[in-house]
């Protein structure tokens, strides 16, 4: 068993539909990561990273109800099981399969937790996922600011988007609990904060702040804030929807994964408009209003920048980041991981996927022709640092997450949570106190 802080990295899988559903941005196609799966897996491997954040294409797996194409999957999981990397396995990224069509359909809900079902059944050893990715982001991408998939523009779409995606999420976990009980869920979800830019803004922005949390309180069986109870009312949720969240949480079976990057911060106008601001309170102030909230542990599941024209921007921002990662663990919140995503540079994610310009975004541990930039060999130093002190030397929470060559059957029917309860102890591990270190 793993009792290591997990630093992670990924490869880029959005597969948003754009101009109307007509056109995929399939970045795992844009990055040349289907050509070159062997090659990546072995950069992880040389950086001394352990777990990676993947998931095959599911525009191009899942082909319809209980139909599947599981010929890359099969060849991509056995390569990664024999390097001995730890997936954490991201089902759905941002799109649909053409035959779903986008998150408005219900049957999303229905359908995605038979093909998670289906997924861990043909891979027992694979105990970590994030069923579906950035749940908050997808809906608000999709439905509210009309860039992806439904395109479209409403409080009513952004809602009906929302509790599809949140409850085939749910439902997801509790199908690949029913094949895995030791399963472990990471919600890698995009940590946001809403400032007013004056005083007339102050109502905006404390909507857009109540908000942010509405994927994660329904995800988690929490209930919500009374505005944001009438506002999920009054834009299409039914009681007995809001009953469901409430009724089918399986919190002690999650990681709570926070994306920090400096666009995660906007300023909100009078009128309800936002723009970016920039990094004003950071991650760890920002993760610390989510775990106040959630009290679950904690993973830092993304983050990344460009690299500018000095070479060091990605590097520097690298050490910033770390920094928050190493003050939130000392404020004694448990932090189990860090994550620099992605692998590789990106194409349009400076325009956020909205068209097909080819623009490759160098936000990468490596750039597309796998040459490491230097954030990639900084990473690389910082996990060679860190990697044996953390477990010894701060306060950190033993997560039982197993080492693919570890996994067995009866590892794999063993329940897990990361909760404390004595149910827990012989399967999840617990808090362990020690000296902090600053």
């Amino acid at each position: 068993m793993s009792k290591e802080f997990i630093f992670a990295t990924g490869i880029e899988n959005s597969n948003p539909t754009i101009d109307g559903g007509r056109v995929r941005i399939d970045q795992m196609e844009k990055c040349g990561h289907y050509k070159h799966w062997r090659k990546d897996f072995e950069l992880v491997k040389e950086l001394g990273i352990r777990a990676l954040r993947y998931g095959v294409p599911l525009h191009r797996t899942w082909l319809g109800p209980d139909k599947y194409d599981w010929s890359f999957a099969d060849e991509a999981f056995a390569e990664l099981r024999r390097l001995n990397i730890i997936p954490i396995v991201d089902l759905c990224h941002f799109g649909v399969p053409d035959w779903i069509g986008n998150f408005q359909n219900p049957d999303f809900a229905l359908e995605f937790p038979k093909y998670a079902r289906a997924f861990a059944q043909r891979y027992p050893w694979i105990q970590v996922y994030t069923p579906i990715n950035e749940m908050h982001i997808c809906a608000v991408f999709s439905a509210l600011y009309g860039w992806w998939n439904e395109q479209m523009t409403s409080d009513r779409a952004f809602v009906t988007a929302l509790k599809h995606i949140v409850k085939a999420n749910v439902l997801a976990m509790h199908e690949i609990l029913g094949v895995r009980p030791n399963a472990l869920f990471v919600q890698s979800e995009s940590s946001e904060y809403y400032h007013a830019e004056n005083p007339a803004a102050i109502g905006p922005a404390e909507i857009n702040n109540a908000r942010r949390f509405l994927s994660l309180d329904l995800n988690y069986g929490r209930r919500v804030d009374s505005g944001m109870y009438e506002y999920l009312m009054d834009n299409g949720m039914t009681r007995e929807e809001y009953h469901f969240f409430l009724h089918n949480n399986l919190r002690h079976h999650c990681i709570m994964g926070n994306d920090y990057y400096p666009t995660n911060e906007h300023y909100v106008s009078a009128d309800g408009m936002t723009h970016a601001s920039g990094e004003i309170f950071g991650y760890a102030v920002i993760t610390h209003q989510y775990y106040d909230r959630y009290r679950l542990p904690v993973m830092h599941t993304e983050t990344n920048l460009l690299e500018g024209p000095n070479g060091d921007e990605a590097v520097h921002w690298l050490r910033k980041q770390w920094a928050n990662v190493l003050r939130v663990r000392n404020s004694g919140v448990p932090v189990i991981g860090f994550t620099w995503y992605s692998l590789t540079d990106q194409v349009d994610w400076d325009i956020a996927l909205r068209e097909e310009r080819g623009t490759v975004n160098p936000l990468g541990l490596f750039d597309l022709d796998r040459n490491i930039r230097p954030v990639g060999e900084a990473y690389r130093k910082l996990i060679r640092d860190w990697g044996a002190v953390l477990p010894t030397k701060s306060m950190c929470l033993h997560v039982p997450i197993l080492m693919p060559d570890e996994t067995c059957c009866a590892e794999a029917n063993a329940p897990a949570r990361t909760d404390g309860s004595d149910a827990a102890r012989a399967g999840a591990g617990s808090f362990a106190s020690t000296e902090t270190t600053e």
